[in-house]
């Protein structure tokens, strides 16, 4: 076995018993030491635990203060979606064995990275195995009665999966956000592009009821709500416009009122927007209703247009509100680890976190080695296909099983394992000038947490100071999160 194949075996387990260079590390702690994991851009270390630091006799020139009685958001959860196309992967190719060890690695606070949130397309995305809606008619045909609607579809990989994760995390969030309403909704009449019809607005109301109970009869709980995926954009695979003002129309008349009257409105959250940074007008512009604004817990972000700053445009506008982020992915179009962990580190986690987001969620859980599969209509070839080289937090071999950890990967296990649903974002002084970027956190139980990256291209020997003074090193480009137990 080679030292690479090894590393990522033995890190499935790192989490309890750490890797290092091929050594177990002694993981004995004490009460007043600082636990450090460390992954390094030349994937000699990931998610390593290394030797505790105990208290340093002075701070280095670069100190960072960390102060638990400046508390922000309450933080949620981080974690990936789980689309149609990560449960095919899982739920076909790999072994009950296997996959029960894939998801206990990812979903489990004890024997894995603990994530704690979860996406998932309300029918199809441009990942999933062909195109669908969960009340599909024939072109002309009308179901205003959703008489047809059923989860069926689901049923084959999305549903086993997602109650596998619910058997393994209970409290796990998950939320759902539509590529498309069903064709017969839409002006285009069909499930790429157009938008929907006002006069679909009741009953698309009433199919985001019946997609929320019959998940819950099926044993999965939704808990927050995007009106729509990528509001401003349409393509050739589902997808739908929606207007600022039409999704402000849509939940103020219709879904709003809804949930509220069949008792849904306090376990399912609606979440403005789900797309890019460049766009922060859009939510200020429904949440500025104050009518409106009363039945949505906030916005929803994507990181391809615009810069991370946005988020905190949206916060200053409207404060009681909460932000989101909820979709970001890497690809085979930037392959080089150290730039993936850099870019994912800085601006996705601690970027967005330090920006008043709540959750951080990346795009696909899993694919398969050729990157899909991805949404294929029928008789068309690889016409409308959505993205072709995106990468998934983990890949999984089509012909054995086999599991590759990506850079995403180690990325969220810098946050979930140890900054907890509740935790709040507190107080760490900035040093992103000095290319030492942070953000730190307190979990209910007393645990403090620090995630550093050094941005530059020599090594930063930096400290931090709470209630007694650490030091450490880091090298360029590596990325640490300090445990404070």
């Amino acid at each position: 076995m080679n030292k690479k194949l090894w590393m990522y075996t033995c890190c499935i387990s790192t989490f309890l018993a750490a890797c290092n260079n091929g050594q177990q590390q002694g993981d004995t702690q004490h009460s007043d030491a600082v636990a450090v994991y460390l992954t390094t851009p030349d994937q000699q270390q990931l998610f390593a635990q290394q030797a505790s630091l105990g208290e340093a006799t002075d701070t280095a020139a670069l100190n960072i203060t960390m102060d638990t009685s400046r508390q922000f958001q309450e933080i949620e959860g981080f974690g990936a979606s789980v689309t149609g196309s990560s449960a095919y992967v899982m739920q076909q190719y790999m072994t009950p064995e296997k996959r029960q060890a894939l998801l206990e690695e990812l979903f489990s606070a004890d024997k894995g990275l603990g994530i704690n949130y979860i996406r998932m397309s309300i029918g199809a995305s441009d990942f999933s195995t062909d195109p669908y809606t969960y009340d599909d008619m024939a072109a002309g045909q009308r179901d205003d009665s959703l008489a047809h609607f059923s989860i069926a579809h689901d049923e084959k990989d999305v549903v086993p999966v997602l109650k596998q994760i619910f058997a393994i995390n209970p409290d796990i969030h998950l939320m759902g956000s539509p590529w498309s309403a069903p064709a017969w909704m839409k002006t285009s009449g069909k499930l790429e592009g157009g938008s929907l019809r006002p006069d679909a607005y009741a009953v698309y109301a009433r199919y985001f009821v019946k997609y929320i109970r019959a998940f819950a009869a099926a044993g999965v709980k939704i808990t927050a709500l995007t009106m729509q995926n990528e509001p401003q954009y349409e393509a050739a695979y589902p997808t739908m416009k929606m207007t600022a003002p039409e999704q402000g129309t849509f939940i103020k008349e219709h879904l709003g009122p809804l949930l509220a009257q069949e008792g849904l409105n306090k376990q399912v959250a609606i979440m403005l927007f789900d797309h890019n940074w460049n766009s922060p007008e859009y939510p200020i512009s429904i949440l500025n209703d104050s009518t409106m604004a009363k039945y949505t817990a906030g916005a929803a972000f994507h990181c391809y247009e615009g810069a991370v700053g946005a988020m905190s445009v949206v916060h200053d506008a409207h404060p009681e509100k909460g932000l989101y982020f909820t979709e970001c992915s890497g690809g085979s179009w930037s392959p080089a680890f150290a730039d993936n962990l850099q870019y994912m580190v800085r601006q996705l986690f601690i970027g967005t976190v330090n920006n008043w987001s709540r959750n951080v969620l990346l795009w696909n859980m899993a694919l398969d080695e050729n990157n899909g599969p991805t949404t294929n209509k029928p008789g068309e070839g690889k016409a409308n296909r959505g993205c072709m080289t995106c990468r998934g937090v983990v890949t999984v071999n089509s012909k054995d099983g086999g599991v590759t950890r990506n850079v995403e990967y180690y990325a969220i296990a810098h946050f979930s394992k140890f900054v907890r649903p509740g935790a709040k974002r507190i107080y760490s002084s900035a040093l992103a000038d000095k290319g030492i970027e942070n953000t730190a956190f307190l979990n209910r139980d007393g645990s403090r947490v620090m995630v550093v990256i050094n941005t530059t291209k020599e090594p930063r020997s930096f400290s931090v100071k709470e209630q007694s003074v650490v030091a450490y090193t880091l090298q360029p480009g590596a990325v640490a999160t300090l445990v404070w137990r």
